[in-house]
């Protein structure tokens, strides 16, 4: 299982797009606040579509309280500002995948505090940044390919087409 944690996301269908992630995926999704929306509200919940039931979102006031209840073993924190590239990490089970806000990105101290843990999906020099929802997809399946994809479907169901 990994941990995707969004620290204070702005745009609803992004959270909602990362929320389908993390059910397709089985991985836990955490966000920290202040959020850019309101988490009952309807884009967030028609990106999800109908898998909401499936995803296991933790809800945190800041970065404070999500350290105080969670015992984070290994942090990788994804950011253009990154040292190295995402495909150098050894990602574990249980690991946390720390991914900022849209605007913005991580707060400079978390990635000061962590600079080591600090990944970046390589583009090119013009581009600022992909889309979080992308971003977050990227880095999963890198992670789950590495844990060869625990408890996950590796092939497609065979249909018939008349």
């Amino acid at each position: 299982m990994l941990n995707i944690v969004l620290v204070e996301p702005e745009i609803p269908s992004n959270t909602g797009n990362i929320a389908r992630t993390c059910a397709a995926t089985g991985s836990v999704l955490h966000l920290i606040r202040p959020l850019g929306f309101d988490i009952s509200d309807k884009a967030v919940k028609r990106a999800g579509l109908d898998y909401w039931h499936l995803v296991d979102v933790r809800d945190y006031e800041n970065l404070d309280d999500f350290f105080a209840k969670n015992d984070v073993a290994e942090p990788w924190l994804l950011s253009t500002k990154a040292p190295r590239c995402y495909t150098e990490a050894t990602f574990t089970d249980g690991c946390y995948l720390f991914f900022g806000k849209e605007t913005k990105g991580l707060p400079e101290e978390f990635l000061a505090k962590y600079y080591e843990r600090c990944l970046r999906i390589p583009m090119r020099a013009e581009a600022r940044s992909l889309n979080l929802g992308n971003s977050v997809a990227i880095v999963t399946y890198e992670a789950l390919r590495q844990l060869s994809a625990p408890g996950l479907l590796d092939h497609g169901a065979m249909t018939t087409w008349l």
